[in-house]
């Protein structure tokens, strides 16, 4: 028998988790065996996630999207935060991540567990104060562990876990004057937590016993980057590369016990260097898949962060990183609502699918070429059955109806496409 998909893998079992991934990206059950038993791919399912539509994330398979959710103390309306899972989940999201900051959390994540199909993450330290109710210099390491195991109990399928930083840590940020010193919400956590109490970080000290939860439910640990740059000055510092050394070693020490591993990447970051940063998580990490929030290209968008997050992503994605973390318009400024969900979603789509085809994932152009196909012949219903978004497609057409049907508001008579059809059929071309 076997406790993990990992140790399956490496024992050359096909599980049946690994043959439904494996029909999702076109490749063979022992494809997706292999990968897993490399850690170059991973597939999160906790044991206890039933309705789990089980999904397998690496860099050479097809790029997958999450989706951040959950309550803070200014917004608490959990059936909002449902109605945006089941929207997500719709609209073809791979995974949810629960970061609910405030009240009794336990109901909302086991309610996710219970009827999300996506991969459900989460990250226990932030629902250490909430869970016990008491301070953070108040809590002890145990408690921290304890709720990662409670996390574990509930089915949570990935946890981010910052292990990565150390009391070495405190020096660095100190010494190296970051602009925007630690942005990551967990990260600062640990750090403050660190900085107050004297002790060392938790994650990393009892780093043994919390492979043991891991491997006894099958979740995959997802290695925060506590350091990951929160602005464009901060990319690629010693404080972000320092952490990343770190975490390929406790990639290392995963792999032993048959845990699986992903590892969390930035944050913001110019554009011309994204490949080089994708490239040197690889090597350190052993190609145990990349998972990154953006990056953001730019510090000036906000209310357009979702753009400038879909640009970077696109560029990660291409040079290697396996997992978009979605980004929306209300990044940097709010509580996304339900739109914002949705076009955190679609620019993230429109950033996998474009690295997807960079990439050769199999099949992945063929939607492209089946528009292309549906424009020349102006067939409308096929190109919404194309788009990313056929709502918005449909909405914009409607509302701007054209003179002549085949063609658009823009063009009308003078649309290149009916130009081009007419002359090559031997046709009559009136433009006037």
């Amino acid at each position: 028998m076997y406790k993990t998909q990992m140790e399956a893998a490496r024992k050359g079992i096909v599980t049946r988790e690994m043959e439904i991934a494996a029909k999702k990206e076109y490749r063979t059950p022992e494809e997706i065996r292999a990968l897993v038993a490399k850690g170059q791919a991973v597939i999160c399912a906790n044991r206890l996630h039933k309705c789990i539509d089980p999904t397998a994330v690496g860099s050479m398979l097809r790029t997958k999207i999450n989706v951040n959710l959950g309550v803070s103390r200014d917004c608490r309306n959990y059936e909002t935060e449902m109605q945006k899972v089941m929207a997500a989940v719709n609209m073809g999201a791979d995974a949810m991540m629960d970061l609910s900051s405030h009240g009794n959390t336990q109901p909302f994540r086991k309610k996710l567990i219970a009827e999300c199909p996506a991969m459900i993450g989460t990250v226990p330290v932030y629902d250490s104060v909430i869970h016990y109710q008491r301070d953070l210099a108040e809590l002890t390491a145990k408690d921290f562990i304890d709720v990662v195991r409670l996390h574990a109990e509930d089915g949570v399928d990935f946890v981010t876990l910052h292990c990565g930083i150390t009391r070495k840590t405190i020096e660095q940020i100190k010494q190296h004057k970051r602009k925007m010193n630690i942005v990551s919400r967990g990260g600062s956590l640990v750090f403050a937590w660190m900085s107050m109490t004297g002790k060392e970080n938790p994650f990393y000290e009892y780093y043994d016993e919390i492979l043991e939860i891991c491997r006894e439910y099958d979740v995959t640990i997802s290695l925060g980057d506590a350091c990951r740059p929160g602005c464009l000055a901060d990319a690629g510092d010693v404080c972000q590369i320092e952490e990343l050394v770190r975490l390929g070693e406790l990639t290392k020490r995963a792999w032993e016990k048959d845990v699986q591993v992903m590892i969390e990447g930035p944050g913001h970051m110019p554009l011309d260097q994204i490949a080089a940063n994708m490239k040197i998580q690889q090597t350190i990490c052993m190609g145990a898949p990349f998972y990154v929030l953006g990056p953001l290209v730019t510090d000036i968008a906000p209310g357009y962060d979702h753009i400038t997050s879909a640009i970077g992503g696109a560029a990660a994605a291409m040079n290697g990183a396996a997992f978009l973390c979605y980004v929306t318009p209300a990044e940097h400024l709010a509580l996304p609502n339900l739109d914002d969900v949705r076009q955190g979603i679609i620019a993230s789509k429109i950033a996998a699918h474009a690295a997807d085809i960079a990439k050769h994932i199999p099949h992945a152009r063929e939607i492209d070429d089946q528009m292309a196909e549906a424009r020349r012949s102006f067939d409308w219903e096929k190109q919404w059955a194309c788009a990313i978004d056929p709502e918005t497609a449909r909405k914009i057409r409607d509302e701007r109806k054209p003179e002549i049907e085949e063609s658009c508001s823009m063009c009308g008579k003078f649309c290149a496409v009916r130009s081009m059809n007419k002359a090559l059929s031997g046709e009559y071309i009136d433009i006037l």
